[in-house]
């Protein structure tokens, strides 16, 4: 509703009010007043009633000039109010186009001086490496000439061929030594063994596996010129005169003695034995069959020293792992040997391999499962739980594993299974170091 309708209303409202007002005073002066002044009203009233009119009248018109002039000021309003607006949009619309221009402007600046930047220092970067590559080459060059005349020195040479014959490049025969020392530390210590005894006997291993080499060397030295395999070890083929090999082989085999005696006085005497073992293996096979049985009893030997040196004293857990050392070393020196079997029957070499004839797979296979059983008699013994037999049950799958490589005797194939003895050693010791490290904790 409008406030032009409002007043309508109001005036209607007061206009009933006079009328009604007016009846009864005319009502009332008829009865009270005479007629002479009773006129006089009239006329005023009259004349009131004109002005009312007007004033009624002149209500209207100010109230409808009132409200139209609201509504033009309001209108007015609007029109400065949207004018304003499209004034502050346009603005804002050349502000934004203005700010994207001149950002683009700064990011064209920017990317410009950035690609200037990284071209110059990508270019003193090639600059540096052309620089530093050249250097790294007269360097590498320098050392590489300096390495040769080194190398090529008479003492360089010396040196290689020492170590060529000592087995350097081959180092499975330290490992195959290695392993069942270990274990028999191991089990004597009930654990981690003492640090002083586990150095001398890991020095020792790497010591009498080399010396056992040289001395291998020398008194093979007239056979291995007729062996494929053999015919161009150090000794043989006159790179080394026969008086070095057997000084190699006295200054290691001096070398570990020392080493032993660090050890108690019945390890120091059990190391003479070891010694003979070791020097002797080498002439056994121009005399009898067993020489693979010999090898086993002078790598074996160290079991028993390890266990006294560790305990000083023998039990017959020391020595069910020496018949285990035996056992194992004849099996995997068999499989050796029948790689070389063709060559060692022309010129006369015994060996297991020539004594089994194709009995060979039959008496490895009985060697292993003997092997196993004596290594389940030392796990009884020494008490070993879970981690312990796990490890003997993976030795056994690679035993089977074994008997299956040799199984057309191909010298490739012996020669593989032969290496493959390395890992059924590692997870026998694996089993025994895990049994004293985390099983001794869970029991």
């Amino acid at each position: 509703m409008t406030a032009q309708n409002l007043l309508q209303n109001a005036s209607r409202q007061l206009r009933k009010s006079l009328l009604s007002l007016r009846a009864k005073f005319n009502h009332f002066i008829d009865q009270q007043y005479p007629q002479k002044f009773i006129k006089k009203l009239r006329l005023f009233w009259a004349q009131l009633k004109i002005q009312f009119g007007q004033l009624n009248t002149w209500l209207h018109q100010y109230a409808a000039l009132a409200i139209k002039n609201t509504l033009s000021v309001i209108h007015t309003g609007m029109l400065h109010t949207l004018r304003l607006f499209n004034s502050s949009r346009k603005l804002a619309n050349s502000l934004a186009k203005s700010t994207a221009f001149y950002a683009d402007k700064s990011l064209d600046i920017i990317d410009k001086r950035t690609l200037q930047i990284q071209n110059r220092l990508s270019a003193a970067t090639n600059k540096l490496s052309t620089t530093i590559s050249s250097l790294l080459a007269r360097q590498k060059q320098w050392l590489l000439k300096g390495f040769h005349r080194v190398s090529q020195s008479r003492p360089a040479q010396k040196l290689k061929q020492y170590a060529l014959l000592i087995r350097l490049d081959k180092p499975i025969g330290i490992l195959l030594l290695l392993w069942p020392t270990l274990i028999a530390l191991w089990i004597a210590a009930g654990g981690w063994p003492d640090n002083e005894v586990l150095f001398v006997f890991v020095a020792g291993v790497f010591l009498m596996r080399s010396a056992g080499c040289a001395i291998n060397d020398y008194a093979d030295r007239h056979i291995d010129c007729k062996v494929t395999r053999t015919k161009d070890r150090p000794l043989t083929s006159g790179k080394i005169t026969e008086k070095e090999a057997l000084i190699v082989f006295a200054v290691l085999c001096l070398t570990a003695f020392g080493l032993v005696l660090l050890m108690n006085p019945l390890t120091i005497i059990m190391s003479l034995i070891g010694l003979v073992l070791a020097a002797s293996y080498p002439f056994m096979k121009r005399h009898h069959y067993l020489p693979q049985v010999h090898l086993g009893a002078a790598f074996g030997w160290a079991v028993p020293m390890a266990y006294v040196a560790q305990t000083n004293e023998l039990s017959p857990v020391a020595w069910l792992l020496f018949i285990a050392t035996v056992l194992w070393a004849t099996a995997y020196d068999t499989m050796y040997a029948m790689v070389d079997r063709e060559d060692d029957l022309k010129i006369g070499v015994k060996s297991t391999a020539i004594l089994f004839e194709s009995a060979d797979k039959l008496i490895i296979g009985i060697i292993h499962a003997t092997l196993i059983l004596c290594l389940i008699m030392i796990g009884k013994n020494a008490e070993l739980g879970g981690f312990y037999f796990a490890g003997l049950l993976t030795a056994s799958g690679l035993a089977i594993w074994q008997q299956y490589l040799i199984r057309h005797r191909e010298p490739a194939a012996c020669f593989q299974a032969f290496l493959n003895n390395n890992w059924f050693g590692l997870v026998l010791f694996t089993g025994v170091f895990l049994e004293y490290q985390i099983g001794g904790i869970t029991s």
